[in-house]
């Protein structure tokens, strides 16, 4: 899908039709890709890169134009059992056009930061930016996650939460390769960035992409270390919870054992001889309870021997 927009009152409106100065193609087929190819003249390569999650963040300075390839957090659904994924973003900076590529649906030109831009450099800066707060808001998502899982691990004795965390360990993985790839285009671009045209302002808001970039990197960092950090922690949470489930299981067939014995050595007969066979209303409701109190006594004393 194709949708074109175009900047006025330095604000993107869409433009289905007429001048316009912004493309953002989401995951084109092949003959919207054609489209493309013919209209920009972009590298195909590079254009194809931009559907590809597993494509390293990279910057290349071609004739007349910037191709860039940025990595952004995919969208989460229910459907990722706690994996967050990354994907790749296309961004095709000509003098008077901007070319974004997407391999998935997703608000890109929202926020405050979209509410007043002036320019096309502007935007391509400030997507860089979005694509990083996002990052930022699915670390918040993902400790927020952990801490719940953490509450049910201390009350379970299945390994179903543990599994869950390993998983989000394995996401936090993904977003510090991702990020540590972008960090090395946002550098490259304040480098050059005088070079490519970009004005003072620019650049300086090139320096406070770098610093959220650095920042979210950091705590991605933080929270990939303590998750390691905790695992055998948490295992041995899950392994003590079944153990006091086997203790607790132990002592109730023990409790059951014993007067189980009892009753095979003299039974209700017994009882029946010394109430008479006339009264045996009285011999069972007296040998159930007998065995009852035994059961539970026993019970209780060897949870009272497992406190000491």
């Amino acid at each position: 899908m194709i949708t074109r927009y175009n900047l006025e009152a330095n604000q993107l409106k869409e433009a289905p039709q007429g001048p316009h100065c912004v493309t953002v193609a989401v995951n084109p087929d092949e003959a919207e890709r054609k489209e493309l190819l013919a209209e920009f003249a972009v590298d195909e390569h590079n254009l194809h890169s931009s559907l590809d999650p597993e494509e390293p963040a990279r910057l290349e300075v071609e004739d007349g134009h910037l191709e860039l390839i940025f990595k952004r957090p995919k969208n989460y659904s229910s459907k990722d059992h706690f994996l967050f994924k990354v994907s790749s973003m296309g961004l095709f900076l000509f003098k008077d056009r901007l070319l974004v590529i997407l391999s998935e649906e997703m608000p890109i030109f929202t926020g405050k930061y979209f509410k007043h831009v002036a320019g096309l450099k502007e935007i391509f800066l400030k997507l860089l930016y979005n694509a990083i707060f996002h990052f930022m808001e699915h670390l918040k998502v993902i400790n927020m996650i952990a801490d719940e899982i953490e509450t049910k691990i201390t009350r379970s004795m299945e390994n179903r939460y543990l599994l869950n965390m390993f998983t989000l360990e394995k996401s936090l993985v993904y977003y510090l390769n991702a990020i540590s790839s972008n960090a090395f285009v946002i550098e490259r671009l304040k480098a050059n960035g005088e070079k490519l045209g970009f004005t003072e302002r620019s650049r300086e808001f090139i320096d406070d992409v770098l610093i959220e970039n650095t920042q979210c990197y950091r705590q991605a960092e933080i929270y990939s270390n303590i998750f390691a950090s905790l695992v055998g922690a948490r295992a041995s949470i899950v392994s003590n919870n079944l153990n006091i489930l086997l203790k607790n299981l132990n002592a109730i067939v023990i409790a059951i054992a014993v007067p189980s014995f009892f009753a095979g050595m003299g039974g209700m007969s017994e009882l029946t001889g010394l109430a008479g066979p006339e009264n045996w209303y009285i011999s069972y409701p007296v040998f159930f309870a007998l065995m009852i109190m035994m059961g539970v006594a026993i019970f209780y004393m060897i949870k009272r021997f497992e406190k000491h």
